[in-house]
């Protein structure tokens, strides 16, 4: 609770019993159960909260019974139900001007300015709502539409104590009563608020000074707010009955003899006071009602707003914080430390906080994780945007004094960081397809770490491959090929990885396959030869030296695989195929001599020699022609 007003004595012991109240500006008109009618002048004196009364004027004939008082400043008229009938008076003479015959009768009134002065009258309590009347008999409340019609919808009954009380809010809607309840109907007649207002008795009047609504109790005055649902102060007074208002801030209270002025605190001692209890709903609206200059009240509001924010996270509502930081451009980063191991240290040490943070861990934990998942998200799409915008970019503090980010590249890369680590705490399958991202910005060395320490080798190798460290990539590939229980176990993913390096990463393809083709020749063969437009515009004169260098036996395979199925027709490579072909021959024979006894070996040493060299030029065309045919003949040496 804190104090929104103070109750300073106007009137005391007036010897007339008071029946009604009507104020306008700075007069004050009392009707008296005598029929008097007193009106004062009331001027507050500069400094204080002390007012100088005037008794201005009285009609000690005004009427047997006035009822009820009602100001039309605007037309200088005062309305007025004078023994059961309404009538209107000059204000400033108090001479009547007229009495609404079609009223006679009635036991009150109410007045709807925005409605051309019509006139309705009801036996207990009414008040205008929007385009319909929100009335109450001594039972029920009912609804009555000004539609033409004048429609009727039943409400619900009064309650156990018979006396309804209407009382129509600033923004269109009543409040109505049942018992020491309070809700808040529309014209439509249905409830705008969750929750009712619960007051500590039963109210016999109120007044809605925004965001403050006023009940008059039996023993003294509530005040409390519709939203948030507060208790804000309770004044004692002597039997208080009556309460009116001349406008914004100017409210009268009066019992049988009293009057007394509720002068609000000043909203600044009230904004210091709600800072320090942490209601900071209730001290935006009241940031908002100040008179600072516009500049000032933004700064204020924001400030207030980012303190509303953070003390919704620090209760652990953290969508509701996430919601309201997003709504006020809060530097991201700002945001991001308020959680645990988030950002590097070096930078958080950086930020302040207005209290020390909560401790979250579990589900507790998870839960903020995925709120922040949802907040971060929808920053990012709206920074990959304005990415290559011209225009300066700029967030701001959570408290004030604190550095910010000041490049969109810079954040982008904090958010996709930010993003990645919560992933691996909450849904480890976003995390390759974050990595996967073309405008991915995450850092290398903070996710780098992140993931080995996670055991996400798969996921490291998307980071590295996007980054375009492939080698970082491959190097991880070769240690996990030999680890009985990695995903990444064996050949197959390096395969696949060189194979889409492409020519511009050729050295790297030549660092890194050898290990393949040494343990598996025939798939690493594919790293050179599979259909793919990557593998296929290699530069196939440094490929076949590469293998000629390091793995002659695969360097005809890979000849006849690019002439016979890429159709090559360079006449360097049908050449280079003949001469291995060639030296396989020459290589059977030798294999062939020394096979034979050692008594033989000479004489058909030199007979394979004779045999080769009378026939060489056969040897090559049969060799020629079997390449263009696409054929494989096996080469025989007969025992002569």
């Amino acid at each position: 609770m804190h104090d929104a007003y103070e109750p300073v004595p106007i009137l005391e012991k007036l010897p007339l019993q008071i029946d009604c109240l009507a104020a306008w500006d700075d007069w004050l008109l009392v009707g008296t159960k005598p029929g008097h009618l007193l009106l004062y002048g009331i001027k507050k004196d500069a400094g204080t909260n002390r007012f100088e009364v005037t008794l201005e004027k009285s009609n000690k004939n005004f009427s047997k019974k006035i009822q009820q008082l009602f100001v039309v400043s605007q037309y200088k008229i005062l309305v007025s139900l004078l023994e059961n009938n309404i009538h209107v008076h000059d204000l400033l003479t108090f001479q009547q001007i007229t009495v609404i015959s079609k009223a006679r009768g009635a036991t009150l009134f109410a007045c709807d300015l925005q409605s051309r002065g019509k006139f309705s009258y009801v036996p207990k309590s009414m008040a205008w709502c929007e385009n319909s009347i929100c009335v109450g008999f001594k039972r029920d409340y009912y609804l009555i539409r000004m539609d033409g019609r004048g429609s009727v919808k039943e409400l619900f009954p009064t309650g156990k104590q018979l006396e309804p009380l209407v009382a129509p809010l600033a923004d269109g809607k009543v409040a109505v009563g049942q018992d020491d309840l309070t809700v808040v109907l529309n014209e439509e007649g249905v409830c705008t608020q969750k929750c009712a207002l619960n007051w500590t008795d039963i109210p016999v009047a109120m007044e809605h000074q925004p965001p403050y609504i006023i009940a008059v109790l039996p023993r003294y005055v509530e005040i409390r707010t519709l939203e948030p649902r507060l208790l804000v102060q309770s004044i004692e007074l002597q039997r208080p009955r009556f309460i009116t208002s001349a406008g914004s801030n100017v409210v009268y209270v009066a019992s049988n003899h009293f009057v007394w002025r509720l002068v609000p605190i000043s909203i600044a001692s009230q904004i210091r006071q709600l800072l320090q209890d942490k209601q900071f709903e209730l001290e935006l609206q009241l940031a908002k009602t100040k008179d600072d200059s516009d500049a000032d009240k933004r700064q204020q509001i924001h400030h207030i707003q980012n303190l509303f924010a953070f003390n919704l996270f620090c209760q652990k509502r953290f969508d509701d914080s996430m919601q309201v930081f997003s709504k006020l451009g809060t530097d991201p980063t700002h945001v991001i430390g308020l959680y645990p191991d988030l950002l590097p240290s070096d930078y958080r040490k950086q930020l302040h906080y207005p209290n020390p943070l909560p401790t979250l861990s579990g589900a507790e934990l998870e839960k903020a994780h995925l709120a922040l998942i949802d907040y971060l998200a929808q920053k990012r799409s709206h920074l990959v945007k304005q990415l290559n915008d011209p225009d300066p970019f700029a967030t701001s503090p959570l408290m004030e004094g604190t550095p910010t980010i000041k490049s969109r590249k810079k954040l982008l890369q904090i958010i996709d960081t930010t993003l990645l680590k919560c992933y691996l705490h909450t849904n480890v399958a976003l995390v390759s397809p974050l990595l996967r991202l073309e405008n991915n910005h995450c850092h290398i060395e903070e996710s780098e770490y992140v993931l080995k320490k996670a055991h996400k080798y798969s996921e490291l190798i998307i980071l590295y491959e996007k980054k375009g460290l492939h080698q970082k990539a491959l190097q991880v590939l070769l240690d996990q090929s030999t680890k009985a229980n990695s995903p990444l176990k064996g050949h197959e993913r390096t395969v696949q990885y060189l194979q889409r390096l492409g020519v511009e990463n050729l050295d790297i393809i030549f660092e890194f396959s050898p290990w393949v083709l040494k343990i598996c020749s025939e798939d690493g063969l594919k790293i050179f030869t599979e259909d793919l437009t990557e593998v296929e515009t290699l530069p196939r004169d440094k490929v076949l030296n590469f293998l000629k260098e390091g793995f002659k036996e695969l360097a005809i395979p890979y000849l006849e695989h690019i002439i016979h199925l890429w159709d090559e027709t360079q006449p360097e490579f049908h050449n280079v195929l003949i001469q291995l072909y060639l030296e396989k021959v020459q290589g059977l024979m030798k294999v062939y001599l020394s096979s034979l006894p050692e008594g033989q070996t000479r004489s058909c040493f030199i007979r394979a020699q004779y045999i080769y060299s009378s026939n060489r030029s056969e040897i090559q065309s049969w060799v020629s022609v079997s390449v263009h045919q696409s054929t494989r003949r096996q080469i025989n040496c007969a025992h002569p």
